[in-house]
């Protein structure tokens, strides 16, 4: 019913992650990029970042900027690990049935603050 009620929309996506495994993602993205070589749909030589970007469960959804992780942990727990690359971190005390509006608040200021570099170091940027 939901996902008729939100065929249209346009603004946001909301991806759910459930029984979810970033190892067990990579391992079956590079098992079918190997079947591709195989096959002789690619040479190995032209394997790229995008490359494993295509064959990965996200495919054709952007790379995530902020991950918000509550409960204080500080680890990302075999979430993303591919797509967290360059993503900006923010960890709260806040348990998630408490994350409210406030907090999210929160999160997002702390991240307007950062110099988003992706790679880079802050001279590289202002080169």
């Amino acid at each position: 019913e939901t996902m008729e009620m939100t065929a249209h929309n346009k603004r946001l996506s909301l991806v759910l992650a459930l029984s979810y495994s970033a190892k067990w993602e990579i391992t079956r993205a590079v098992r079918n990029i190997s079947l591709a070589c195989q096959r002789g749909e690619m040479k190995s030589e032209d394997i790229s970042e995008e490359t494993i970007s295509q064959y990965l469960s996200t495919a054709g959804i952007p790379d995530p900027e902020l991950l918000i992780r509550t409960s204080g942990e500080r680890r990302i727990s075999n979430f993303l690990l591919w797509q967290l690359a360059y993503a900006e971190f923010y960890f709260t005390e806040v348990l998630w049935p408490d994350f409210d509006r406030q907090e999210f608040f929160n999160a997002i200021v702390d991240y307007q603050s950062r110099e988003r570099r992706f790679g880079l170091t802050s001279e590289q940027i202002s080169e």
